[in-house]
């Protein structure tokens, strides 16, 4: 199936921002207080974004995929993933601000080691969902209840919008892209993506082309 959802690019989209991380707390260089700082910001947009995925989904797409048929039972097993996923990120924050303020090599080293434990129930996580959901997603996507779904999805400010947009695409496969970009009319995700994912392609990015 050549087909994917857009919240399986979304996944990739994270798959893509622990891997930077990873390799970038490996390649850590002792001292380098401005590497330290790039790090924390591209941390801020990918916790933010984390976030308000797994939020989104046990408020959003949850109640509209039990009324396409998926069962309670598999969406609170997916909630139980979240926790720990939750509880991966709170410790990965800590280690992340405490490389943020001394650049060290121990802090990094903590950093890597809790960035790969989070990278290990994320995706454990993203893969069990997958396979559970992502056949309902393409299947049931021009449902009535999946079209609310994205409704509610798409209710976010520009800024918030265009910051996701950018973050999404950036190193997206052709794929990945068409799931994304497949869900806005272009010329309005031209316009959220340009003026509004500015702050994105200012700060972040330039932090994984270093």
């Amino acid at each position: 199936m050549g087909e994917m959802s857009m919240n399986r690019a979304i996944h990739a989209a994270v798959r893509r921002d622990l891997d930077r991380f990873i390799d970038a707390l490996g390649e850590f260089p002792a001292g380098d207080r401005q590497r330290a700082e790039q790090l924390a910001t591209a941390w801020r947009n990918f916790d933010a974004q984390l976030t308000r995925h797994h939020q989104g989904e046990h408020d959003i797409a949850w109640p509209a995929l039990q009324k396409v048929g998926v069962s309670p039972e598999v969406l609170t097993e997916l909630d139980a993933e979240h926790d720990t996923m939750a509880a991966a990120l709170a410790t990965t924050r800590t280690a992340m601000a405490a490389l943020q303020r001394s650049a060290s090599t121990a802090d990094a080293e903590a950093a890597l080691t809790a960035m790969r434990g989070l990278q290990r129930v994320t995706v454990q996580h993203l893969d069990h969902e997958e396979a559970e959901i992502e056949p309902v997603y393409l299947e049931k996507a021009g449902t009535p209840e999946m079209r609310a779904m994205g409704r509610e999805f798409a209710k976010v400010g520009p800024a918030e919008g265009g910051t996701f947009f950018a973050w999404a695409l950036d190193g997206a496969t052709p794929a990945e892209s068409d799931a994304i970009t497949g869900t806005v009319p272009k010329p309005v995700l031209t316009v959220i993506v340009g003026l509004f994912g500015r702050g994105y392609r200012k700060s972040v990015a330039p932090v994984w082309r270093a």
